[in-house]
């Protein structure tokens, strides 16, 4: 006689935790779409910022499918399974790296890239802030952008992206301190993001909060 697996002690009825899906859908392959309801939105929200809504569509199928196939080799000590899957987004993202700073570069030159609509609901009324933004962005080295966005715009701890890149955690912290004050530098040279920046503190989003570069 077959049936489900008898519930753990003291899990009856309780949501199962990123670690408890993953193992389980080795046994039970379907119960792993259920990680997918539950973070595929970031993803592909985060892909989207770097990259645009149709990569970022892609990236999210493709993280989610290595995801599935790697599964077993999943360490169970962590949890939660965001940083896991960022980091494999951000491995797939940075073999866009030429698309991502191709992007930027034209934002920041003709304020106009598609790229542009993924980062806000108004970014019409906020090009002056996002084309110096996408200068600075543009200038900073793929490991040092993969840092600093998954700080800002995936709002993981320094931990989790140490996790997510497999790197040490004072690697994460020299590389944010990098980013933060080139982005600094280029930022408070340029009058347009100073004047655009204090005339619309009660629209500005995550992706420009001035908390990056301290």
């Amino acid at each position: 006689m077959t049936g489900p697996p008898p519930a753990r002690p003291g899990t009856e009825g309780e949501a199962r935790d990123d670690a408890d899906v993953i193992t389980q859908s080795l046994d039970e392959p379907e119960l792993f779409a259920g990680l997918y309801d539950r973070h595929a939105p970031d993803i592909h929200r985060y892909a989207a910022r770097r990259l645009g809504e149709g990569p970022a569509d892609d990236i999210t199928a493709e993280t989610f499918l290595i995801a599935f196939r790697t599964r077993d080799r999943y360490d169970t000590a962590h949890r939660l399974a965001r940083p896991w899957l960022y980091g494999i987004a951000a491995n797939l993202i940075g073999k866009h790296r030429r698309s991502e700073v191709r992007a930027l570069k034209a934002l920041a030159r003709t304020g106009h890239d598609p790229v542009a609509a993924s980062w806000s609901d108004r970014s019409d009324d906020r090009l002056a802030v996002q084309a110096p933004l996408a200068g600075a962005l543009a200038a900073l080295s793929p490991g040092d952008r993969h840092v600093l966005l998954l700080v800002a715009w995936a709002d993981l701890g320094y931990q989790e992206v140490a996790d997510a890149l497999r790197i040490p955690l004072g690697t994460v912290r020299s590389r944010l301190n990098r980013a933060r004050r080139k982005v600094r530098e280029a930022l408070s040279t340029d009058p347009a993001f100073t004047s655009a920046f204090d005339a619309t503190p009660a629209t500005t989003g995550q992706e420009l909060n001035p908390s990056w570069t301290k």
